[in-house]
């Protein structure tokens, strides 16, 4: 099913059929992140531009997608289950424009928080006492249910299960009570987690980052219109100018005529997410000036000097460890060789909802070269292990076609603890590390030998002190509230 809505005098909701939701052949091998978000404001039509940036942005979520536009009198709103080109199909190459505006936000979701429907699907709108408003957000939102139950006593009501509706509804309040920018002021004072947001009122478009700056979120431009991003891949794929990172704490407004900081409502430090620089972003994005390709390869030379093996070969799981193996391969001087073919198109068949046809997943997708792994001592590198099905399917697979030893070196720490900011990792009993020693886990995958790369030595292949990143799932230390948990950062965030 798919959702087109307008918010105008009446508003409207129609359905129709939509192909049914495939998913990645191997769900639950990795963690899926939350989502991504848009948003774009020009002299032009917007339309194509946003389905552009989100196809860019894919990666960040597959299970929904959506977006919404002002035409100059309505919020007009289309979303689905399914992959961007899916919701948003082309006809004999051509992009219907069936969203019209010059101001417009997109989304593309993976579920962490509320469930798998399209009711849940971003962006969100809702009619307000000061006009329509939509938001897309990357992230989590952890004291989601405490502020839900506070907005219902003041008489809101919510129709989905999503923390980001709980979000919409808290900046809505404030922005009517206080106006714009304190009530986003006040909503960020109290909003604990993590968000990354695109924000349109009416037809204003904003940008906002949590204080702790833990998911990210960039400035770009094109053309003369001005976008917000995940991640600058998606202004790169325009031909658009990365600006710069939204800061931690920041709210912006963005015009046709260039970009305005409000204010920066920031903590005493930062949290940035390590796990988007390890596995989430694409290599070719900027986060915070950082390249990601450039910070996976010095973690696979650190990794290659804290953990060097004799070997004849390097090869990458595909496509995670491609980048962290040719690191380890400069560093070692050991060749880098392509020795797992991966098919690419047997990725969004089915959905399986056992670890049996999980299993058989990643027999589908996953095939040796025997010239390069038969009678070879093979350095296997992948970017993390969190559940450990793959992994060891891949030492098993790569032995059963005549390698004489495999090694496997990971470009993260042992995942240990649950992610409450915007990845799906919630269970402490999804992770194979969680109660075992190195060596129990190199004899539960099968390999030769087994290192991880040490959490001092990660954050500096990121150029970052341990204190300005996010290692919450390292380590159980997290710097924003979470219910129950360690919290790093007792103190409440100080005003102005």
């Amino acid at each position: 099913m798919d959702i087109i809505a307008t918010m105008s005098g009446r508003k409207s909701v129609r359905t129709v059929a939509f192909p049914p939701q495939g998913s990645d052949l191997m769900p639950g091998q990795k963690p899926d992140e939350h989502c991504a978000v848009i948003g774009i404001i020009g002299r032009e039509q917007i339309f194509p531009n946003i389905v552009a940036s989100l196809k860019a942005l894919q990666h960040r979520g597959q299970e929904s997608a959506g977006i919404a536009t002002y035409d100059g009198s309505s919020i007009n709103l289309k979303k689905g289950m399914g992959l961007v080109g899916e919701v948003f199909q082309e006809k004999d190459g051509v992009l219907p424009q069936s969203l019209s505006g010059i101001v417009g936000i997109g989304h593309t979701r993976y579920s962490t928080q509320g469930s798998k429907s399209l009711e849940n699907a971003g962006p969100f709108v809702i009619s307000t006492s000061v006009g329509y408003m939509a938001l897309s957000h990357n992230g989590e939102i952890t004291n989601a249910e405490k502020l839900g139950e506070e907005l219902k006593k003041r008489g809101a009501s919510f129709v989905t299960t999503s923390d980001t509706e709980v979000m919409l509804v808290e900046i809505a309040k404030d922005i009517a009570e206080f106006g714009i920018p304190r009530g986003f002021r006040n909503a960020m004072g109290r909003l604990a987690g993590a968000y990354s947001a695109s924000i349109m009122v009416n037809d204003r478009l904003f940008a906002m980052r949590d204080p702790y700056g833990i998911r990210p979120l960039v400035l770009g431009e094109v053309d003369g219109s001005y976008m917000i991003s995940s991640e600058s891949c998606a202004i790169d794929s325009l031909g658009g100018r990365l600006i710069r990172d939204v800061k931690p704490g920041e709210l912006v407004e963005l015009s046709s005529e260039g970009i305005t900081s409000h204010f920066v409502y920031a903590a005493r430090r930062t949290a940035h997410c390590m796990f988007e620089y390890v596995y989430f972003a694409r290599p070719d994005s900027v986060i915070e000036t950082r390249e990601v390709f450039e910070i996976r390869k010095r973690i696979g030379q650190k990794l290659a000097d804290e953990h060097p093996v004799d070997a004849d070969v390097v090869i990458p799981v595909p496509d995670s460890g491609r980048t962290q193996a040719l690191g380890y391969s400069e560093a070692s001087g050991i060749p880098y060789d392509e020795g797992l073919i991966k098919n690419r198109y047997s990725q969004r068949t089915f959905i399986m909802p056992s670890q049996r046809t999980r299993t058989n997943a990643v027999k589908l997708k996953l095939n040796p070269i025997r010239s390069v792994v038969e009678g070879k001592r093979i350095v296997l590198v992948d970017d993390s292990i969190v559940r450990g099905n793959t992994i060891k399917h891949i030492v098993s697979l790569l032995k059963k076609f005549g390698a004489a030893q495999v090694h496997v070196r990971v470009g993260c720490p042992p995942i240990l603890y649950p992610c409450y900011f915007g990845v799906d990792m919630k269970t402490r009993d999804q992770f194979l590390a969680t109660g075992k020693t190195i060596e129990e886990i190199r004899k539960t995958i099968g390999a030769d030998s087994l290192g991880y790369i040490s959490i001092g030595k990660l954050t500096e292949s990121l150029s970052f002190s341990q204190d300005q990143l996010c290692l919450g799932c390292l380590n159980g230390a997290y710097p924003a509230y979470v219910p129950g948990k360690n919290y790093e950062l007792q103190a409440a965030l100080e005003g102005y």
